[in-house]
């Protein structure tokens, strides 16, 4: 009986910073080799660049830059092997590829064959596919290395266990969206049981950009039985003991970490984003708008678990609309959390604006133009916080708004970061109950009152736009499950509100395209997942 002691580096890499995610290659291996006995330490997909590396790829120093990391790791002195995974430039074209490094050689490499060209991903706009298994002698143990996207499809798992393996290996950059953990298990369960081979899994954590990678990484035996899992959201060095008899091989029972909640998945998911964007661009922290409302006090939450009270400032902007349980709500929960707040009025600087456009705004009434200037004033003193502190504006607007438009460009919509982007809001409702499940930080008011802009007087969200349970229905089935209007009304929705829904997602897009970039938690997200023209002619109705 032969033995190999793996260790899974579920860990956090850089986007583009290749000598910084090399120099964590080698620490983590030694590390891995000093406190779990490491044999083989097994990283991420696209280490060495970070996922996803987007045109970096195009630039003619990618491969020179990877050549001298291989070089950097070969001649480290790794007391251990390591697998790890780097884009790798062979005869002019672009291979997604993974190594393994035994004893100071690069012993093994093997080209990812299915390349993913939906939902986030467009790797076929960089990569060229490989179209032959890798399958290399470990420690006596025929192992099979495989990435991400191939083991979603039967045929490199099939073609692996007819090149003899009886172990699989396979390194993921696998973005989270809810529900995918439990999908990722019942896959590779499957998967395990056809190739009748025991799957070791590891994956990234991190944030990037609007991207969120979970962790999670496993191991699961020949029988689709898991084995060992690490927890999500954080880095971690998972062990797995592999053992080969002549009637196969067999992994030892582990550390077992159970899933998250599925509201515990999403909001670890928004916080670790949030943590990232602001850490990772240099921040010095951020600010955003508190109001007394339910979106900008989840915001505001995220904010202090993802970067702690001393880095967060929030700023309550009144107007003669805003009602005294908004600033009693807002400086409640400042307290509770123990951030910077202040109060700043924009009653001056609206009244300063409304001076000099006296003479535009001559002969005409109100409307919706003095709402957006209020929400204007807000976005000016906002980005001079930023500006003068170095702290990014986070802004606090959810999914509902953004699709319909309910938002100010320039205003509300002023803001470097959206925790929120990708959140409906009654999930927001949701994910506020959870987060007072932990700790009560978000007054009760600000959860059971009804949703308002207060940009007029006795104003609610539900003057303009149908119940967010109604809203939130549609827009899950015509944005992300691309039903037409028709299929929408059949299913028993009103048809005035669902076509006027449907208006509105259409003609925002251009206010969508000039919103902050934020966490993606669904299938379908505005922004990398949904790329809609801004001019165009399309009808909606069927």
């Amino acid at each position: 009986m032969s033995t190999l002691q793996l260790v899974l580096a579920q860990i956090n890499s850089l986007v583009g910073d290749i000598p910084g995610n090399t120099a964590q290659v080698i620490d983590v291996a030694q590390r891995a080799h000093r406190e779990k006995g490491a044999e083989l330490v097994v990283f991420p997909e696209l280490t060495l660049c970070g996922y996803p590396p987007e045109d970096l790829l195009l630039r003619p120093s990618m491969g020179r830059r990877v050549d001298a990391a291989l070089t950097q790791l070969q001649a480290a002195g790794l007391p251990c092997a390591v697998l790890v995974g780097y884009p790798r430039v062979v005869a002019g074209k672009v291979f997604n590829m993974a190594g393994l490094i035994v004893d100071g050689e690069l012993v093994a490499e093997y080209a990812k064959q299915k390349l993913p060209n939906y939902q986030v991903f467009d790797e076929m706009r960089y990569f060229v596919p490989g179209d032959q298994p890798c399958v290399v002698d470990i420690k006596g143990i025929p192992t099979a290395i495989t990435v991400c996207e191939d083991i979603w499809h039967p045929e490199p798992v099939a073609q692996a266990a007819a090149a003899g393996a009886r172990l699989m290996l396979n390194i993921n950059a696998s973005p989270f969206h809810r529900g995918k953990a439990q999908e990722r298990l019942e896959l590779l369960g499957n998967q395990a049981r056809a190739g009748r081979m025991p799957i070791v899994y590891v994956n990234s954590i991190g944030g990037q950009d609007e991207l969120v990678f979970d962790g999670g990484s496993f191991a699961i035996d020949a029988q689709g039985k898991l084995c060992a899992r690490a927890p999500e959201f954080v880095e971690h060095l998972l062990s797995v003991q592999v053992s080969a008899q002549d009637d196969g091989v067999s992994l030892a029972k582990g550390e077992l970490v159970p899933a998250e909640s599925d509201l515990g998945a999403v909001y670890q998911a928004l916080v670790l984003g949030v943590r990232d964007y602001v850490n990772k661009n240099g921040f010095n922290g951020v600010v955003l708008g508190l109001s007394g409302g339910i979106d900008s006090a989840l915001t505001l939450a995220i904010a202090v678990d993802a970067l702690g009270k001393e880095r967060v400032e929030a700023v309550m902007m009144p107007f003669r609309y805003t009602s005294e349980l908004s600033k009693n709500d807002a400086a409640d929960q400042a307290e509770r959390l123990g951030i910077h707040y202040r109060v700043i009025s924009i009653e001056p600087i609206f009244d300063a604006f409304m001076d000099a456009l006296a003479d535009e705004f001559a002969d005409t009434g109100r409307d919706t133009t003095e709402e957006n200037l209020q929400a204007r004033s807000r976005g000016v003193i906002l980005m001079a916080i930023s500006n003068k502190k170095g702290a990014m504006v986070l802004t606090t607007g959810n999914k509902s708004e953004m699709a319909v438009g309910y938002a100010t460009l320039y205003g509300d919509m002023v803001g470097g970061y959206s925790a929120l982007k990708d959140v409906p809001k009654t999930l927001v409702f949701e994910l506020a109950r959870y987060r007072n499940s932990v700790s009560e930080v978000i007054p009760e008011s600000v959860i059971t009152r009804p949703p308002s802009a207060e940009l007029a007087p006795d104003q609610v969200d539900s003057d303009s736009l149908p119940p967010y349970e109604v809203l939130d229905e549609v827009l899950n089935l015509y944005v992300e499950r691309d039903y037409s209007a028709a299929d929408i009304i059949a299913r028993g929705f009103d048809a005035e509100m669902v076509e006027r829904v449907v208006r509105l997602v259409d003609r925002n897009e251009y206010k969508r395209r000039q919103a902050a970039v934020g966490v993606r938690i669904s299938e379908r997200g505005f922004g990398r997942d949904r790329r809609y023209p801004i001019t165009n002619g399309w009808k909606a109705g069927e």
